[in-house]
């Protein structure tokens, strides 16, 4: 009993000292997220403007009737949606079949890795701008390149184009995201044991059912985790659209125009309202995607 108690009475005092050491943390992390969000939550209950945030009454969900009666608010959301999955499953196939690639012994590798580094290193922003002169219609080497083939016979304004833009946001996201893919796939490439390949081959197991009866179910956790953070990144899409097109409706995503409601129209209550909408649907589509990952790992009892 003595021996219990004591035991009992060590792990309250280990709990006791990490809960201290964590206190700065949750502290900051209460200063820097959950009190805006919170206060995001709070002004989309009311009619506040940018201009006076400080006077403000409380109108009860009004915001959000006025939300979700707006077609501009579902065109938002549908070219998020769309974007998402088009991009993210794209990036997926590419950072598998390169990480494979990368994985394999082959001479020069080393530099391969350091190189593919390089889209993803610039900033977006940069990025976005620097594809945006080699689309240019007249001075884009993309157009010129083209014309030298003799394949067009005039300069296409790929951003200025509804059927265009959005497939050309997405190749530009795709080359700048597929390295990250690329990265995380890769290292958990790396952590594979190498004797269970070892042993399928001696059996004289094919490299095609290699890589799918051992390959890809062990390396299921690490695309998943690649996947998640990547959905997660693109349902919140902002600067690449921005700057490519601007304030098109064609490519509006929701965190633009959660952005244009409340600085460009300075609605406070309605802005805040899109915003708290853009948490709760990245909080659901995030539930859904680990919960059927759970289930299917369950299911395939890995």
């Amino acid at each position: 009993m003595a021996t219990g108690a004591i035991r009992i009475g060590l792990n309250a005092k280990r709990a006791r000292t990490a809960w201290l050491f964590l206190a700065p943390s949750l502290l900051v992390l209460f200063a820097v997220a959950l009190w805006p969000l919170g206060r995001t939550f709070l002004f989309s209950f009311t009619d506040a403007f940018l201009t006076e945030p400080d006077i403000y009454a409380y109108i009860g969900l009004e915001n959000y009737f006025t939300l979700f009666e707006d077609a501009l608010w579902w065109q938002s959301v549908r070219n998020t949606l769309y974007f998402t999955v088009v991009s993210v499953s794209i990036e997926t196939a590419l950072g598998l079949a390169i990480a494979l690639l990368l994985n394999a012994h082959m001479s020069g590798r080393g530099f391969m890795r350091a190189v593919i580094l390089i889209p993803w290193s610039i900033p977006v922003v940069v990025s976005a701008r620097m594809w945006q002169w080699m689309l240019h219609d007249q001075f884009g080497i993309l157009n010129h390149v083209l014309k030298l083939m003799g394949v067009i016979d005039h300069g296409i304004a790929w951003t200025a184009n509804p059927d265009l833009v959005m497939p050309v946001i997405i190749a530009v996201d795709v080359w700048i995201t597929t390295p990250f893919m690329v990265l995380l796939i890769l290292a958990g490439l790396q952590m594979l044991p190498k004797s269970i390949y070892e042993a399928a081959s001696i059996d004289g197991v094919s490299e095609w059912r290699q890589f799918t009866a051992l390959t890809l179910p062990l390396l299921a956790p690490s695309i998943a985790v690649a996947v998640l953070f990547r959905l997660l990144d693109a349902l919140r899409m902002f600067d690449l659209s921005f700057v490519l097109s601007s304030n098109s409706d064609d490519t509006k995503t929701v965190s633009i125009y959660a952005r244009e409601v409340l600085v460009n129209f300075q609605d406070m209550g309605v802005g805040s309202a899109a915003s708290a909408a853009i948490f709760l649907m990245i909080a659901v589509v995030t539930a859904i995607y680990v919960t059927v990952f759970r289930l299917n790992r369950k299911l395939l009892g890995v």
